[in-house]
């Protein structure tokens, strides 16, 4: 990969895939006049499990660049934390647990790894999952992907402040073994309210079943990046929802077949169908907060949304 030229003015970077085709592109800047933030953004692509040098050589020259603030960083998140952990001076607790980062930044001299994720999800669910739900209503969540993001969202699930609020079991479904091993040691005791399964399905018939096997006003998350850096869907057309439950797109940019699929039974099944948006406005204010070092209270917060609705 050819390394970025050196910022010319401060700057703040966006580690991912395809940023070119984000939202964020054209929202960072009316954002940034809102916030009083004196900054540029520019994306830094790269492919899936991309090559170990190539992460080292992007948080080489973060961390070494005078002008370049930090990042957020998606879909790399277990790959850069993985290859790079000898390169942050500091890694927060949740970064440390999940082994991942979201969050590049810096503060009195030091190269900080951040994982945001457990925050962001957590907000996000907590718009749209009623108070309650998991202690009346007794349902379970299937989580379709085993990267960084599933990790968070358990480790927010299985907080001890919710006491008897917590799912019954999670469920975490993969094509690959490896990042099941990886999960299961990363969640090992985390509540012993919650029950954690973990599923290797290489193809999405597979899933198709776990969806089946619900119980009523579960859960069921994408979580494993197709809809938006890859073509497709975890679960094939035929999938079967159970009644009363919850449907969470987290991508909210792409093809979004995962969410077209389960909006095809929404009135029938009596579904919530939930797209990526209020985790893409966490997940981006959580970051530009703490690579700024700024607060961003909640009426800012619905400022910067309808700004980033405007243009999405």
């Amino acid at each position: 990969m050819q390394i970025p030229e050196p910022a010319k003015t401060p700057t703040f970077y966006f580690i991912g895939v395809t940023t070119g085709q984000s939202s964020i592109m054209k929202v960072f800047p009316k954002w940034a006049e809102v916030l009083g933030l004196q900054a540029d953004i520019k994306g830094i692509d790269l492919p899936l499990h991309a090559p170990q040098d190539d992460y080292r050589k992007v948080a080489q020259f973060i961390k070494n660049d005078a002008l370049s603030l930090g990042a957020l960083v998606t879909t790399h998140k277990l790959d850069m934390f993985k290859t790079c952990r000898d390169i942050f001076d500091f890694v927060d607790p949740f970064g440390a647990k999940l082994e991942e980062v979201s969050c590049l930044s810096k503060k009195d001299g030091q190269f900080c790894a951040h994982a945001k994720d457990p925050i962001t999800s957590g907000l996000a669910l907590e718009a749209f999952v009623p108070d309650n739900f998991w202690k009346e209503k007794r349902g379970e969540v299937l989580l379709l992907g085993a990267g960084g993001s599933s990790l968070a969202m358990s480790m927010y699930f299985a907080q001890k402040k919710f006491g008897d609020n917590v799912p019954k079991q999670i469920t975490i479904a993969n094509r690959s073994e490896a990042r099941l091993v990886s999960a299961k040691e990363a969640l090992d005791g985390l509540n012993e309210k919650i029950k954690f399964r973990f599923v290797h399905n290489p193809t999405p018939d597979g899933n198709d079943r776990l969806v089946a096997a619900l119980p009523p006003c579960s859960l069921v998350v994408n979580a494993t990046g197709l809809g938006k850096d890859a073509p497709g869907s975890p679960t094939t057309d035929s999938v079967s929802y159970p009644r009363d439950s919850l449907v969470w797109e987290i991508n909210y940019r792409g093809d979004l077949l995962f969410m077209r699929q389960a909006q095809a039974q929404q009135q029938e099944k009596n579904l919530h169908v939930e797209d990526g948006w209020m985790y893409f406005i966490h997940g981006w204010t959580q970051v530009i907060a703490e690579v700024f070092h700024i607060e961003i209270d909640s009426k800012t917060l619905e400022k910067l949304s309808g700004i980033a609705r405007a243009n999405r």
